[in-house]
Formats: structure tokens, C-alpha cells, sequence
């Protein structure tokens, strides 16, 4: 590990968990499924012949060229090898050959394709049929009760949802993925030794052999690398070994080199802790964290032995070398078969994680309580499309790994990109240049590799080491002086996403580019939004929810953004809004812009600067407008919900503040029954655009308990007739929050409000019916709602407007005067005679 403190926690927990002695495996093939004589100790075995060894090897007629004497003829049969994006040895080496070495014999019984009972010898007679019980019609292998499960017996000629096999594992696949163990010129490693994994030479065994090709001392992985057919594991306790040459479960936590006694068999070759720790500290790996247990039922279905953790399971929770048949990347369960267990069907990811991220009666662990249940939000009114049917391709588009460029942006195509470790997608397969490949899926978002339970995605300062915290998501609390940040939480820790640079302070105007955020930060304690890995939510969010997820030509409507409607998804003309809007633009908090100023680069039309800026929700950067300054010399705090009023305009906030499941807690969207097993994230809600609340031409008087802006703000102060002062304020009238509740006798956010409340050219989110422009599909400076008391709709920013401004004012200064038509071809009156008397009056806003 890279820190002391890492070294001693690691020595902490091998001394609190320690894991059994590493069982014996001793060379004991007949009590083995193996042994097919009729001593055997499986469901298929001979009628009457005795001997062992007969079924695969003979002294005398091997097939010829085969190596170890085999007595088997071996299958004919083309295969269909496994393949994916993040194979690095598929850009390396090409497609994967049809299986050689050993796998050749292996498959000679369990592709299902020959009788079991052929062999070329049987007591001096050649080509004999040995009777067998058990065996499928034909004699083949049968396919067994687990052959949906990922236990499958009868392998077929699919080979797509197996581990692969006849690949070469050398220095380059390592260094090009990133997160495997680099062998050595004479294939070995540890180097000089060979000790875990390498070519068996003279003086070397391996404990898992890669099998020489001749092709200059190239070493290839094969299904002898894993597994020993003649092996027995004497401890019964450590359940079904699957004749695995080590464990088929962690026996102690991992660390930095690979434990023959302690670690997973997939550890020898798959290097998940780099150089931090990552895997080890991971929820889904440690012992502190991952202490859920698998049900009965699902133990036996897993074939695991009984009340299994879940941190031993290790990466047996997630993937099996043998999967369901549909199942990319070796997920297990990963299909969208309705069948339990699940036979066949399309890939699903999703359905990975639903083994246990769902209800405590459907979920494979107990106690499911502090498992957060992922699964019924993805089933709520509006959600991600996360289902194949939600998403317009029709396939499970999402598909992660190298072989790809995105020019100024990353370049997954070289020799050591390790873009399958980062879970990298090209620019298309978010939908730039192709809407129907946009998507959702676990792993856009999350990986389950690094992912910690700590507040902060660092931990502590750098250190992941030490006692979890109370939940993996982001702390927000209305504790006194609590002040909340922006910082990703360690659920998101080692996800990628990406940073817009921005060239011009203009509403108007696109992002000029974006760094894409990558990678595991380790034991770095930097947090800063220019560390090289996610920091920040909104990074995450932002790959997606922006022009580096879409083409946007900048236009209203533009015909190259994202349109609502797709199944589950939020329905197309809500709050009139037809298209995804450019989230990176919106929410652009340019410096010059924080506080109370004037500027001339808001992307509002000249005439309107004076004493205007630009607004946003402080998600990328806090606003510099704090209580006083909003209040004009009066601290106005007060008007905000806890932790918001602890110290305003100092805070910054997370796009899963605002959006994510349906909400009634007090502490602004909380999650309902606290955050340790319910989930705090955008899955999905019964509102629509995923918000805690709901959001519409009518949230305001009436929606104290659901409306989405009264999670921060206080609801008595905007929408009710109160005394409470805010910045809408002046010295005649007090406040006129409260002033316009009082003779119109409610209140709507829209009437004065932006739609799309993430950032707008505009002070305080107003909009002003005599500039409406571009992102009105206007010239700027255009006055709309011209001699008409009907609201103005455009979306997706104008939703029941009624509000013209003539001069904006300092926070605590408006007027009369303020507001009205600016002239032709509006009324051109102000004031009261504009809200009360006019053609374009007020009196009794829609």
C-alpha cells in the first residue's frame, strides 16, 4: 500500500478476519465429479465400468498430437470465442483463436457435442462406447440445474459468456489494461520467480500455468490456468471449489501482492488494488462495509457455502467465469430473462446489481436494509433508461474500453489507454452524432470496483483506511454551521466524467471545451476540480447532460439535443419543454459574475445590464452572494432551509440535492427514512424530471409539502402572505414577495421565474418578457406578451411568464418603475398602472 496508515488498517483487519487455513487440495480424482466410473460420486457415471482415468487417458491409441495420452476424440465443433470492447487482447492480438491446449480437451466432454462414454480405448479394443447413467440424450454432458445460473456444466459452442480462453498474456495486454499483473520476457510472474502465474520451465511451477505456444515463449491463458480436473479440496467448509488451483472465495482481505492462503483466485491475474488499495477498501470488498451475508436460497443457488459475506464472495457477487447465456463481461444473472434462475435473453447489466440492490424480500443478501434499493426506483414514473425497452436502440447500447478516439478529447486506442479500467465510452455511445445510443446504466455513473462508504470520495484527506462512514453519499445535515459542499461522494469514487472550460461568461454561449476526468485518485487527498479524477458530481452528470454527450448548435429549438418522451422518461411538452437543455452551459458560475454586480457579458441584450449578472444554482462554484448582501445591508439567511442559511453564498450543492427519488423529510431531500440503504441519487421518481418535488406552471401557493423549490427555500417566505424579508424588497412596501401574495392572494415561482432553474443570463433567475432572445429562438431584446394578460410560454425557459423588466435593481431596491412594458409593440406603461390597469395587466395571473 502507499500510506502507513493504509498498512496498518490492512494489518488490523487480517487480524480481525482471519480467514481459514488455505485448504488442502490434494490429487483425489476419484472422489470427484470426475470420476465418471462406477464409483463415482456425480449423477453421471458408468453402469459398470471400474476404472478412473479410462474416460480421458490411455497409455496406448492417444489421440494423435494430443498431450496428456488423451483417449478422447476431440470435437470438430467452431466456436464462437468471447469477445467485448474492454478485451484489450482482441485490439492486441485479434479475434481470439478457436480454443487450443488443454481447453481443446476440455471441451471435448463439455461442449455438449460428443458422447462422454466415447473413448479410443477400452481394454485393447479401439473406439469404445463406455454406458453411462445420467448423461443427456446422446450421451452428451448434460446441461445440469445450474446451466442458467452460471453454472454451466455443458458449455455449448457459445463461448461469449465464458472466461476467455487461447489468450495471450503478456507485458503488453497488462500494460494496455491497466489492472492486470505484467509477466515477464520468460512469463512470469512474480518476474524472476513465476511463483503465481507463468510458463512452466525447469525449476518453475506456477501455482496457475499459462500454457506455451511456441510463438516465442508466448503464454496463453487456458481452462488448465484455473483449474486442476484431478484436484479434491479437503475443507469442506470452504464450499464447492470448482477444482480451482486456489480460492474460489476471499479468505482475508486483499492487499497489494497476491495471497495464495487469502485471496480469490481472480486476484492472481486481475490486479484491482494498484498501487491505493482500491478494491480492498471498495464497499463491495471490505470486511468493514461489505458485511451482508447471502440468503439461504441463494446460497444454494450460487452454489456458495452457507451465510457466505459478501466481502468473501469478492468478485463472485458480481461476475461468474461460466455465466447465463446473453450476459456481457461475465455478469452474473446480467439478462433481462424474466426465468429464476435466468435462461438466456439480452444483456441487462442492470440486473447484475438488482441481485441484492433491491427489496429485502427479493434481494440475494440479508440483512438488505443497509443495501441501498436501487431497483424500485428504476421502476418508479420517471427514471433513467436504464431498461433496454426505455432506450431507443433496442440493444443495451452502453460498452465500455478502448479502441476508440475522441479527438481533443481521449484517445482509447493506445498501448496503454486502460480505458476499459475507467469504464471509458466514446462521444457516440452518449449520442453525439447518434441520439438513439444515449443511455443509462449502472456503470455510467458507478464503479463497483472503487466505490467506498465514506462522505467524500477521499475518504479522509486521502485516506480510505479506517472505519466506514455512516453512509457512501454526500453529508447533509441541519446541523448548526454545517456547510455543504459539492465534493463527489465515495459512491462515485473512480467513476469518470468531465469538466467544461468555458470561454465567454455568456448564457448564450456553448462551453468552449471539456477535460475529461478519469481514473482512481489513490491516496491523494486532492479534492480540487482540477485534480486528473472525478471530484465533483456534477462531472459525472455532465457527460451526458451537455454538448459532450450531444451535438447543440446552440439554437431554440436546436435539432440536435436530446428529446424527452422515451418510455418511463419525462413526457415530451412538459413545461413545454420538447428537448434536454445544455446543463454545462446553464450552470456556468463565472467569477466575475459572484455577488452583486453589473456586467455586460450575461448574455441578456445591452440595454438590460445595469445591476444584472448572471444566476445559478451554486452546483459548479458557490454564488459570493451571501444573507447581507442579498438583503441590502439585512441578513435575509432566514429565508433558506437548513443547511442552506448556515452560510450563504459560501456553499456549493449537488445535482442529486434537486434531483432524485420522491422526498417528505424536512432536512431538504433527504432521502425518507435516512440515507444507509436508501438511495440518494437521479435513479428515478414519481415527479417528473427526476425531481425530489414537483415542478411545474403551478408549483407555488398550495405545494408547501411537494413543491421542488421549497426543499431549500422557505415556503412561508415566497408563497404565502409573511412579514419575512427577502431581496425582493423595498422600503414602501416591505416585502413584495409577500406584497404581491397579499393582493393577487397566491403565488406562482413561474410567473417571474426561468423554467429551467439551473443557470440563467438573468440576476435571481428572473425572467424579463422584454428581452427575450436566443434561447427564446428571438433576437435579444425582443418584447414578448405584448397587450395581453395571458402568461408567455416558450420552452424550455419560459413556462407561464408574466414579467417584464424595465431597469433591474440592486437586491433591496426594486420599485414600481422597475417592472413594465419597455414600449412597442408592448403598452409601454409601468408600474402599478402596468400590473393592475393595463392591457398586459396581473390582476389574476393564469
Amino acid at each position: 500500500m502507499a500510506s502507513s496508515s493504509a498498512f496498518l488498517l490492512l494489518a488490523v483487519m487480517l487480524f480481525a478476519f482471519p480467514g481459514p487455513v488455505f485448504g488442502e487440495r490434494i490429487a483425489d480424482i476419484r472422489n470427484t465429479r470426475h470420476n465418471l466410473s462406477a464409483s463415482g460420486t456425480g449423477t453421471v457415471k458408468a453402469t459398470t465400468e471400474t476404472q478412473v482415468c479410462v474416460f480421458c487417458h490411455t497409455p496406448h491409441g492417444a489421440t494423435q498430437g494430443v498431450t496428456p495420452l488423451w483417449n478422447r476424440q476431440l470435437s470438430n465443433q467452431t466456436y464462437t470465442p468471447y469477445t467485448s470492447s474492454s478485451l484489450d487482447a482482441n485490439a492486441i492480438q485479434g479475434a481470439l483463436d478457436q480454443p487450443g491446449g488443454s481447453s481443446k480437451l476440455c471441451l471435448s466432454c463439455h461442449d455438449g457435442t460428443l458422447a462422454i462414454g466415447n473413448v479410443n480405448v477400452l481394454d485393447g479394443r479401439i473406439n469404445q462406447s463406455i454406458n453411462l447413467s445420467g448423461t443427456a440424450p446422446g450421451g452428451v454432458m448434460p446441461p445440469g440445474a445450474g446451466t442458467g445460473t452460471g453454472f454451466t456444466r455443458s458449455l455449448g459452442s457459445d463461448l461469449t459468456n465464458d472466461h476467455p480462453i487461447s489468450l495471450n498474456f503478456t507485458s503488453p495486454l497488462a500494460i494496455r489494461d491497466g489492472e492486470l499483473r505484467s509477466v515477464d520476457a520468460n512469463q512470469r510472474w512474480p518476474a524472476g520467480s513465476g511463483t503465481v502465474l507463468g510458463v512452466r520451465a525447469p525449476g518453475y511451477k506456477p501455482l496457475l500455468p499459462l500454457e506455451p505456444t511456441g510463438n516465442g515463449g508466448t503464454g496463453q491463458i487456458q481452462c488448465a490456468t484455473c483449474h486442476d480436473p484431478h484436484i479434491r479440496e479437503t475443507d469442506i467448509s470452504v464450499g464447492n471449489q470448482k477444482f480451482l488451483r486456489t480460492n474460489r472465495f476471499q479468505e482475508a482481505p486483499p492487499a497489494a501482492a497476491f495471497s495464495q492462503a487469502n485471496d480469490i483466485v481472480c486476484l492472481a491475474c486481475h490486479d484491482k488494488n494498484l498501487a491505493s488499495g482500491a478494491w480492498a477498501y471498495s464497499a463491495h470488498a471490505n470486511p468493514l462495509v461489505a458485511t451482508q451475508t447471502y440468503t439461504a436460497s441463494a446460497s444454494t443457488l450460487r452454489e456458495f457455502p452457507a451465510a457466505l459475506p459478501v466481502w468473501k464472495a469478492a468478485c463472485l457477487n458480481c461476475h461468474d467465469t461460466h455465466t447465463v447465456q446473453g450476459a456481457r463481461r461475465l455478469l452474473r444473472e446480467g439478462t433481462d430473462s424474466l426465468a429464476v434462475p435466468k435462461a438466456g435473453g439480452a444483456p441487462a447489466l442492470e440486473e447484475t446489481c438488482y441481485a441484492c440492490h433491491t427489496t429485502a424480500a427479493q434481494s440475494a443478501v440479508t440483512p438488505a436494509t443497509t443495501v441501498p434499493d436501487i431497483r424500485s426506483d428504476f421502476q418508479l414514473a420517471r427514471r433513467m433508461p436504464i431498461r433496454t425497452v426505455d432506450q431507443a436502440s433496442g440493444t443495451e447500447t452502453h460498452d465500455i474500453g478502448g479502441g476508440f478516439t475522441d479527438p481533443g478529447f481521449v484517445d482509447c486506442s493506445g498501448a496503454a489507454n486502460m480505458c476499459g479500467r475507467d469504464f471509458l465510452e466514446p462521444r457516440t455511445k452518449l449520442g453525439v452524432g447518434n441520439l438513439s445510443n444515449r443511455h443509462a446504466e449502472c456503470t455510467d455513473c458507478h464503479n463497483p470496483h472503487r466505490v467506498v462508504k465514506f462522505r467524500s470520495f477521499n475518504g479522509n484527506a486521502g485516506v480510505i483506511a479506517g472505519p466506514p462512514d455512516a453512509a457512501g453519499t454526500h453529508r447533509h445535515d441541519d446541523t448548526a454551521g454545517y456547510t455543504h459542499t459539492n465534493i463527489a461522494s465515495g459512491v462515485l469514487r473512480g467513476s469518470w466524467g468531465v469538466e467544461p472550460i468555458y470561454g465567454s461568461a455568456s448564457f448564450q454561449s456553448l462551453p468552449s471545451g471539456y477535460i475529461v476526468k478519469r481514473g482512481d485518485p489513490g491516496t491523494s487527498a486532492d479534492t480540487s476540480v482540477t485534480a486528473p479524477y472525478v471530484t465533483r458530481e456534477y462531472q459525472v452528470c455532465l457527460k451526458c447532460h451537455s454538448d459532450y454527450g450531444f451535438s447543440d448548435n446552440n439554437l431554440y429549438p436546436a435539432g440536435n439535443r436530446p428529446t424527452l418522451g422515451f418510455p418511463g422518461g419525462t413526457p415530451a411538452n412538459t413545461n413545454n419543454l420538447q428537448q434536454y437543455t445544455n446543463v454545462a452551459k446553464e450552470l456556468q458560475a463565472p467569477a466575475a459574475h459572484k455577488g452583486e454586480v453589473t456586467t455586460g457579458d450575461s448574455g441578456a441584450a445591452p440595454a438590460y445590464a445595469a445591476s444584472n449578472h448572471r444566476s445559478w444554482h451554486p452546483v459548479v462554484d458557490n454564488t459570493g452572494r451571501s444573507g447581507t448582501l442579498r438583503g441590502n445591508g439585512v441578513d435575509i439567511s432566514a429565508r433558506f432551509r437548513l443547511p442552506w442559511s448556515n452560510a450563504v453564498g459560501t456553499q456549493t450543492m449537488y445535482c442529486s440535492d434537486c434531483h432524485g427519488s420522491t422526498v417528505t423529510s424536512p432536512t431538504s431531500g433527504v432521502p425518507d427514512g435516512g440515507e444507509n440503504g436508501k438511495p440518494w441519487g437521479p435513479h428515478g421518481s414519481n415527479n417528473n424530471f427526476i425531481l425530489k418535488g414537483t415542478w411545474s406552471s403551478t408549483t407555488g401557493t398550495g405545494e408547501q409539502a411537494t413543491g421542488a423549490c421549497f426543499k431549500c427555500h422557505d415556503y412561508a417566505t415566497y408563497a404565502t402572505r409573511s412579514d419575512n424579508r427577502t431581496g425582493f424588497f423595498n422600503a414602501d412596501r416591505g416585502d413584495l414577495h409577500t406584497f404581491h401574495a397579499d393582493k393577487i392572494g397566491r403565488m406562482r415561482c413561474s410567473w417571474c421565474h426561468v423554467a429551467v432553474p439551473h443557470g440563467w443570463k438573468n440576476k435571481a433567475f428572473l425572467v424579463n418578457l422584454n428581452d427575450v432572445g436566443p434561447e427564446g429562438g428571438l433576437p435579444a431584446g425582443t418584447q414578448v406578451r405584448n397587450n395581453t394578460t395571458a402568461g408567455y410560454t416558450n420552452g424550455p425557459y419560459y413556462l407561464n411568464a408574466m414579467l417584464k423588466i424595465r431597469t433591474f435593481r440592486p437586491s433591496g431596491q426594486w420599485t414600481e418603475t422597475s417592472c413594465g412594458s419597455a414600449g412597442a409593440p408592448g403598452n409601454g406603461q409601468s408600474g402599478r398602472d402596468w400590473m393592475r390597469d393595463s392591457s398586459e395587466n396581473c390582476q389574476n395571473p393564469p
